[in-house]
C-alpha cells in the first residue's frame, strides 16, 4: 500500500471516529426555570408573578389543577440541585431569576435581601463545584404589579425590564459570564395572546402578540446595551436571548415558498431585528401583515413598525444565538375553508397556513410534541445560512414522557439521536458551542402541570423533601459529558 493510500484511509477512519466525539471546548449543561422549580411562592417579601395569579384565577387551565407553589422546592433544596448537577459533571447550569423574588415591587426601589441571598448562595454553590452559572433574566414570570399596568403590551415594559436587568447585572455580574435576557418570546407573546392558555391569560389575537413582540425586542436590546456599556468592560461576559424554534418543512414543492415565509415569521420575527445588518422585521412578514390589516379596514398595520432609530438600537445586540429545539412541523398552504393552524401563533392565520406532522414521527408526551431529530440539524444549518457564522448555544433540548419511572430508555434514545444531529451540524461547519438538556429535574410543566416529565432526575412530588432520583438518561448524559462522545454505554450504572 502506498503512503498516500495510507494517509487517506487514516484520515477517513479518523473522521468517522472523530465525528462521534465533541470538540474539546464544547460545553454541556442542563436548565430549569424559577417558577417551575423554586416553589416558595410567597416566602419572605416575594410578590406574586403572573403565574402565581394565573393558577389561582384559572386552575382549570392546568391539566392536573396544580400550581408551582411548592414545585420541586428548589428554594429550600437548592443544595441538592447543585449536588446532582455536580454528579452529572455539568460544565454549566442554566437557571432563571424570579423577578418578583429579587425585586418584589417590580421596580428597583425594592431589592429583597432574601432574594439576593438565595441567588448569591446558588451561584456561589455552583462555582464551588466548578459549574458555570448561566442565568436567564426572564422565563415568563412577570411581576403581577407590572401586568396590572399592561405588561408586555405596554411600551414602558422595556424600561422596566432594563431597570431590572441593571440590578441583576450589578448583583451577580462579577460571577455570571453568560446571560439570557428573554426566554422564548414566541411563547410568552404568540402563545399567550393567541390562546390565553398561559399567564396572564389575555386573548388578543393578531394585536397583543405583535405589541408584545416589538416590546420584547426593545427590552432585550436595552438590557444588552446596558451590559455592553456598563458591565462588559469589567466582567467580559456574553449576553443574548433564547428562541424556541420548530423546524418547518414544506409538504410539497409547491409549498416551499410559503414554508420559507413561515420560517421568517417563526424565527425571523425574533431574530431579524437583532441578527441582520438591516434590522427591523423581516420585510416579507411586514408586507403581509400590512396588507392583511388594510383589508380588515384598519388604518395602520397590526404589526407596529420599527423606526430607523429603533432598528439601529436593536440590531447587533447579541454575543451568540440561544436556540431551543424540541419538535418540527410540515407546512402547507391552507385551502379555502380549511382549519388554520393548529400551532397557535398568529402567523398561521396571517399567513393562511396549515401545520401538520409526518406519520412516521413518534408522539411524545404533551399534545404538541412530535419527534424529528433531523429537524435540529436542518434548523442549525438554516440559522447559519440566514445570519452567518455566529456562535450558537443550544439552550434547551429534551424529551417529555408521562411515565415517571427511572428506566427511561425513550429519553436516552431522544438525547442520543439529537446529540448525533448536533455533531453532524458541527461537521457541516455550524459553530455550535454547547448543549443544554431540558431539564435537570421533573418540574411544573406550565399548562400540563406535573403530568409530563422532562427530568433527567425523577422528583417524588409526594415527598415533602422532593427526593431526587437519577434516571437512566441521567447516567447516559453523565457518560456523554465524561467521555465527550455519544458512543457510551447507556445502561444503568453506579456512577451517580
Amino acid at each position: 500500500m502506498c503512503w498516500l493510500q495510507t494517509v487517506v484511509i487514516c484520515f477517513v477512519v479518523g473522521a468517522v471516529v472523530g465525528g462521534r466525539d465533541f470538540p474539546p471546548n464544547f460545553k454541556f449543561g442542563t436548565a430549569t426555570a424559577a417558577y417551575q422549580v423554586e416553589g416558595a411562592w410567597n416566602i419572605s417579601d416575594k410578590s406574586p408573578s403572573i403565574w402565581d395569579s394565573y393558577v389561582r384565577r384559572h386552575p382549570e387551565k392546568i391539566k392536573d389543577m396544580s400550581s408551582g407553589d411548592v414545585a420541586c422546592d428548589s428554594y429550600n433544596q437548592w443544595k441538592k440541585d447543585v449536588e446532582i448537577a455536580s454528579d452529572l459533571g455539568l460544565d454549566f447550569y442554566r437557571f432563571s431569576i424570579a423577578w418578583t423574588r429579587l425585586m418584589p415591587s417590580g421596580f428597583p426601589n425594592t431589592v429583597s435581601e432574601d432574594g439576593k441571598k438565595f441567588y448569591n448562595d446558588l451561584i456561589d454553590g455552583l462555582l464551588e463545584k466548578g459549574i458555570e452559572p448561566v442565568v436567564t433574566l426572564y422565563h415568563w414570570d412577570l411581576p403581577q404589579s407590572l401586568q396590572d399596568l399592561g405588561g408586555w403590551a405596554n411600551p414602558l415594559v422595556s424600561d422596566w425590564f432594563a431597570d431590572y436587568a441593571r440590578v441583576v447585572f450589578s448583583l451577580f455580574g462579577d460571577r455570571v459570564k453568560t446571560w439570557i435576557t428573554l426566554n422564548e418570546p414566541l411563547i410568552f407573546c404568540e402563545i399567550v395572546y393567541n390562546t390565553a392558555l398561559h399567564a396572564p391569560g389575555i386573548l388578543s389575537v393578531g394585536v397583543g402578540n405583535y405589541l408584545c413582540n416589538k416590546h420584547a425586542m426593545i427590552a432585550h436590546a436595552k438590557a444588552w446595551r446596558i451590559y455592553d456599556e456598563e458591565f462588559r468592560p469589567k466582567y467580559k461576559g456574553k449576553v443574548s436571548l433564547s428562541n424556541q424554534i420548530l423546524w418547518l418543512e414544506s409538504e410539497t414543492e409547491s409549498d416551499e415558498e410559503i414554508t420559507e415565509i413561515s420560517r421568517q415569521f417563526m424565527v425571523g420575527m425574533f431574530s431579524h431585528p437583532i441578527f441582520t445588518k438591516e434590522g427591523g422585521w423581516p420585510p416579507v412578514i411586514e408586507k403581509i401583515i400590512a396588507e392583511k390589516s388594510k383589508k380588515e379596514g384598519l388604518s395602520k398595520s397590526r404589526l407596529p413598525p420599527f423606526t430607523q432609530e429603533e432598528k439601529d438600537f436593536v440590531k447587533g445586540t447579541f454575543d451568540f444565538y440561544g436556540f431551543n429545539y424540541y419538535t418540527s412541523r410540515i407546512v402547507k398552504k391552507a385551502k379555502e375553508g380549511e382549519r388554520i393552524g393548529p400551532w397557535p401563533f398568529a402567523g398561521a392565520s396571517d399567513l393562511d397556513i396549515h401545520l401538520t406532522v409526518r406519520p412516521e414521527w413518534k408522539h411524545a408526551a404533551t399534545s404538541w410534541f412530535y419527534i424529528c431529530p433531523e429537524g435540529l440539524r436542518r434548523q442549525l444549518a438554516w440559522l447559519k445560512e440566514q445570519y452567518g457564522d455566529i456562535e450558537i448555544l443550544i439552550t434547551e433540548n429534551g424529551y417529555a414522557s408521562y411515565d415517571g419511572g427511572v428506566d427511561d430508555q425513550d429519553r436516552v434514545q431522544y438525547y442520543k439521536e439529537h446529540l448525533e444531529q448536533v455533531l453532524l451540524a458541527i461537521e457541516d461547519g455550524v459553530n455550535v458551542s454547547g448543549y443544554t438538556a431540558w431539564t435537570l429535574i421533573d418540574n411544573f410543566e406550565w399548562s400540563d402541570g406535573y403530568r409530563s416529565k422532562f427530568g433527567l432526575y425523577q422528583i417524588d412530588f409526594e415527598d415533602p423533601l422532593r427526593k431526587r432520583t437519577p434516571r437512566a438518561s441521567a447516567h447516559y448524559y453523565a457518560s456523554v459529558i465524561k467521555s465527550r462522545s455519544i458512543d457510551v454505554d447507556n445502561k444503568l450504572t453506579d456512577e451517580l
